[in-house]
């Protein structure tokens, strides 16, 4: 962008990625306003920053604006968009005003289906800690900041790239990392092969310097690596990979583990988050690391140090005994991964799980692999589909998810109309000792709160 201090209006700026990038406009002395549905604590800490809120969208909202950006939340019919589409002011979607954010410095793009907000995170701390100071735009809360944005004075942007709808062919990062390719997003793509190429396009972005980050022991990835031409580097379990995890060894919630760079061991971790998923997050982060020369005893420090993200496997309180946690977990791999570090970080402790399905079309396209992924849980209890501003699907709701799911053998799953039902029933239900997890996209983590204020 120019050094003109442009105007510039985000319709949805309560959404956890546009409020990110309307921080650091904010904080790089843009005049930046937004409008959302209502509310939020992220609106209120906006306003703060100087940032004008508008609640609801109607057209004049937008008079002086330079450009729209918009969430991939809000369509054509939207009045504000529809205003400046008529006033010939430019409407863009996030991923290009991030992306223009990001051509500012060298940029460190995280892709893939799962995982994608904790490696930022990590990546994000380890660069910190070795003293580049980066900018970070993050997908969820950082618990260390209380925020998702930070404007750092270093030569490094780190963010999150978005694949949902291949907006983030958008960007050209310095390094590419991918932490998994999935069958997600079906509404949008065709199959896992259009999936898949449009990684590969997406890493073919990479300038000749750069860099791609893989997990190699990815099914999809492994597809793929013949056809990548750009310089990379892998990281797994597997003894094929540049960066791998031996004896890895779980004690409560946290995770240690030996790790090699090309078949030499360079030191041991101490992850202070639970899970076999987080041993790949964290082999990611100290690639980049590896990439960036920082000495490996400063990544060590900084994943000894990590406090992770606010809903993904944040423990939020205690009612009457149990342990509330909350994650934000909505694919049916992420819901297993959630679910497998819970019985590793707390054994022999009987799981509560309130999972809320994100998303008709979601729900839909994966209602086979949901119904296998709640094995680990020992009381289920289904809510209502959160639409996310989806149309209904006919034959699809919770109860279908529940009759698939006690098809495939699950014991204790029950539905439930609402908060209120649901609450009623954990009240009767919950025993010391046992572990509540909310799960999902939408706003499920409000019944956690509301129980651990009536304890």
């Amino acid at each position: 962008m120019y050094n003109n201090k442009y105007h510039i209006h985000f319709v949805g700026i309560g959404g956890i990625g546009m409020s990110g990038i309307a921080e650091l406009l904010i904080n790089l002395g843009y005049h930046v306003s937004g409008s959302d549905i209502a509310s939020t604590d992220i609106t209120e800490r906006l306003k703060k920053l100087g940032c004008v809120i508008y609640e609801g969208h109607t057209d004049r909202q937008i008079e002086g604006a330079s450009v729209v950006v918009t969430s991939s939340a809000v369509n054509k019919s939207n009045p504000e968009v529809i205003y400046a589409i008529k006033k010939s002011i430019p409407v863009i979607p996030r991923a290009e005003m991030l992306a223009e954010l990001m051509r500012l410095k060298y940029s460190i793009a995280v892709a893939g289906a799962h995982g994608k907000t904790t490696t930022t995170s990590i990546i994000a701390s380890v660069l910190d800690k070795g003293g580049l100071d980066p900018t970070v735009v993050i997908g969820g809360k950082l618990k260390s900041i209380d925020t998702n944005a930070k404007l750092g004075q270093g030569e490094f942007i780190v963010a999150e790239a978005d694949e949902s709808d291949g907006s983030f062919l958008k960007f050209s990062p310095t390094i590419a990392v991918v932490t998994n390719i999935d069958r997600e997003h079906l509404d949008f793509y065709k199959d896992l092969d259009s999936i898949k190429e449009v990684f590969l396009q997406f890493i073919d972005k990479i300038p000749f310097y750069g860099r791609a980050v893989l997990c190699l022991d990815n099914e999809a990835i492994q597809d793929i690596i013949p056809r990548i031409k750009k310089r990379h580097i892998t990281y797994g379990m597997t003894t094929q990979a540049d960066l791998q995890a031996k004896e890895i060894f779980y004690d409560g919630l946290t995770t240690k583990f030996l790790v090699y760079h090309l078949g030499n061991l360079i030191g041991e971790i101490k992850l202070n988050l639970p899970g076999f998923h987080n041993v790949y997050n964290a082999l990611a982060s100290i690639a980049v690391g590896i990439e960036l020369d920082i000495p490996f005893k400063v990544i060590k420090s900084a994943l000894e140090t990590i406090e992770g993200v606010r809903r993904r496997l944040e423990i939020k309180g205690n009612f009457n005994g149990a342990t509330v946690v909350d994650d934000y977990g909505h694919h049916p791999t992420e819901v297993k991964a959630t679910l497998e570090a819970i019985k590793v970080g707390w054994p022999n402790r009987r799981t509560v799980v309130v999972f809320q399905p994100h998303r008709y079309t979601r729900t839909k396209s994966l209602l086979y692999e949901f119904s296998r992924a709640f094995y680990n849980s020992d009381i289920l209890i289904l809510l209502p589909i959160y639409a996310a501003g989806e149309k209904p699907i006919e034959g699809i709701d919770s109860y279908a998810l529940y009759n698939q799911i006690m098809e495939h053998g699950h014991k204790e799953v029950v539905c439930k109309n609402d908060f209120q039902e649901t609450i009623s029933y954990l009240k009767a239900a919950l025993k010391p000792g046992d572990i509540l997890l909310t799960l999902g996209a939408g706003n499920v983590w409000q019944i956690g709160e509301k129980l651990i204020k009536l304890a």
